[in-house]
């Protein structure tokens, strides 16, 4: 038998054996044994080189063909058996996509995210826009552009958190509201100016209503026009769609705030009834925020005329006023990152509140 013979013959061996294989073990096998270190063709192409120059090159060309062949052959064997055996998974592994979802997610939406959320729309509906400031702030724009007197209690180290001293003596402050917002909105804007601020405020305080941490939304109104009647008809709708009746009693009793004069707290009525809170029935009172015309020194702190220019404005808890609408009676469980609370009073992820849709 020639060596050309022989050749033939292996290939017709080895591509029966691949043709045969069951799985890709057996594939593996016959490649080990044809192209192995041991294998039958690499046995051949390492005595080439006892072989003439001219009867090397001959044979050396046809072993590398039968290679070829034989390499070829394992390849595409081992892709159909990949192929079964993806088609398997495929098969193990499908997912059937008309079934219907579950029936909750499994995250909520906090209770403050949700009232800031609507707090936001119902002031956007009434063509307000959204101002931001930082929470370190210095005396200027958190107390004396507010017209705060440097004896104030409020500037005091047990109301308020103070940084350590800089070289000059001024000192830092986390803010201890957010009006310095309509400071800085004075000075980098023209009138007229509607703007709500929300935000993070901080005191040096903590009880079942008060943290030393919480939010706070305060709106600003200037123009040369309004006056109080306007700030009465805002605080009416807001308080009517935020907490969503059809008609609300408010009181407006004169008080004291440095930054607006006059003054005025505000309360709406409510009744309990089944031991809930209902607002806008009954005949008792409850405070909720804040609110004023905005003080002529505040005006000119911020950089604009108060013989040309006037305004109001009103202030607020968020954290308070959702215990008020979902009847969350400790302001401390806010912060404790309990998940049963949060399963219990917190909302679906996909529930957007809108004016359309409904806020809650």
């Amino acid at each position: 038998m020639t060596d050309q013979t022989s050749l033939d013959a292996l290939e017709q061996e080895l591509l029966a054996q691949v043709s045969a294989a069951a799985d890709e073990a057996g594939v593996e096998a016959i490649r080990v044994s044809a192209l192995g270190k041991k294998g039958v063709i690499s046995e051949r192409m390492a005595a080439l080189g006892k072989m003439a120059p001219d009867e090397r090159k001959a044979a050396g060309a046809a072993l590398n063909i039968l290679k070829d062949k034989v390499t070829e052959a394992l390849s595409a064997k081992k892709s159909v058996f990949a192929e079964a055996a993806l088609e398997a998974r495929l098969v193990s592994e499908k997912i059937d996509v008309t079934l219907p979802v579950r029936p909750q997610s499994a995250g909520t939406i906090h209770p403050v995210s949700q009232v800031w959320e609507e707090v936001v729309q119902i002031f956007g509906d009434l063509g307000f826009s959204v101002a931001e400031g930082p929470h370190i702030e210095d005396d200027f724009h958190n107390f004396d552009a507010l017209n705060m007197p440097a004896d104030h209690p409020a500037r005091q180290e047990h109301d308020t958190f103070y940084f350590n001293e800089k070289p000059d003596g001024s000192r830092m402050v986390l803010r201890t509201h957010t009006s310095p917002v309509q400071i800085r909105t004075m000075l980098s804007q023209k009138p007229p100016i509607r703007i709500i601020a929300p935000g993070r405020t901080f005191r040096s305080d903590s009880d079942m209503t008060h943290t030393p941490m919480f939010n706070q939304v305060e709106a600003l109104v200037i123009d040369e026009t309004t006056h109080m009647g306007n700030l009465k008809w805002i605080l009416e709708e807001f308080c009517k769609a935020f907490f969503e009746v059809d008609d609300v009693k408010m009181r407006f009793r004169a008080s004291h705030f440095p930054f607006t004069e006059p003054s005025m707290e505000v309360d709406i009525n409510y009744s309990r009834e089944g031991g809930q809170l209902k607002i806008g029935t009954g005949d008792k009172w409850l405070e909720i925020l804040g609110s004023g015309m905005v003080h002529p020194n505040v005006i000119r702190a911020g950089g604009l005329d108060p013989d040309k220019y006037q305004g109001f404005a009103f202030g607020m808890g968020i954290d308070r006023i959702a215990m008020l609408k979902y009847g969350i009676p400790d302001l401390r469980a806010f912060f404790e990152s309990d998940l049963r609370w949060l399963r219990h009073y917190g909302f679906r992820s996909l529930q957007v509140p809108t004016l359309a849709g409904g806020l809650s």
